[in-house]
């Protein structure tokens, strides 16, 4: 129970630090709503040619631009998460300090993440898609229970995009400098999450591999779960696998790199 309290109140921390950035949260809605726009209008152009494209209608493809808009953040798209102290932690050293502490690295930064992720939720998800709903005609479901299913699907994506970052966090301890992985993997992750397109439009093989990859956990398959063009089960399933796996590998990695620092600083 200790245990708990102390990830909890650690999430907790996580909410409050992004909290005390009203300014910034202000300019990100107005970012998002802004992008939003432009893409709702490219979209309905697009539409209007090919109705129906990626089995989606057009009100369905509105509410996409509008509940991608809304995850960027929660999901950390465009980074923005722990991942950027957690590598110069490990540039400076004081990562040491972290790993011999009695609380688990990857639960702590974890617990972090989840409590940013919950602020950007509410303080950069909502806002946005209200927005949308107002001035356009989307296909939002009524039901509560539809709402709650999307919701699970979000946390779990929150958790596999973590486990992604965690592991280009620790790639610093061979790096020193782990930016350029970071970067990489935001490149692939714009393309492969369906944040600029969504991934039921990609033909053959290419939209069959980007679907089967994480990335598509943490937009595609919240929105779908929402917008009821996907099985919740088979998503969170496929969801929890990655996160499962990914979760491992980062434990796995932070093992080694922990017996790196003690042979070093022995």
């Amino acid at each position: 129970m200790g245990t708990a309290r102390l990830y909890a109140a650690v999430a907790g921390s996580g909410f409050r630090r992004y909290a005390t950035y009203r300014v910034a949260t202000a300019a990100g809605v107005f970012t998002n709503t802004v992008f939003g726009l432009i893409l709702a209008y490219l979209f309905i152009a697009l539409w209007d040619s090919k109705p129906h494209l990626g089995g989606y209608d057009q009100a369905q493809a509105l509410s996409y631009v509008w509940l991608s808009q809304g995850l960027l953040m929660v999901v950390a798209m465009m980074g923005g998460g722990f991942e950027d102290e957690l590598i110069e932690r490990i540039r400076t050293g004081d990562i040491a300090i972290d790993l011999y502490r009695p609380a688990d690295l990857q639960m702590w930064w974890l617990a972090q993440d989840m409590g940013r992720a919950l602020f950007h939720l509410l303080g950069r998800g909502v806002v946005p898609l209200l927005f949308g709903a107002l001035v356009f005609d989307l296909a939002l479901p009524s039901d509560p229970l539809t709402w709650l299913a999307f919701l699970l699907a979000v946390a779990l994506g929150v958790v596999v995009g973590f486990a992604i970052r965690f592991l280009v966090a620790l790639s610093a301890f061979w790096l020193l400098d782990g930016a350029g992985v970071a970067q990489l993997t935001s490149i692939a992750g714009i393309f492969c999450s369906g944040m600029l397109l969504p991934l039921n439009v990609f033909p053959g093989a290419l939209g069959e591999v980007v679907r089967a990859l994480p990335w598509s956990s943490l937009i595609q398959a919240p929105v779908d779960v929402l917008l009821g063009t996907a099985d919740p089960l088979g998503t969170y399933a496929r969801q929890a696998g990655w996160a499962v796996a990914l979760l491992a590998a980062g434990r796995l990695v932070q093992s080694v790199a922990t017996r790196r620092v003690v042979v070093l600083g022995g």
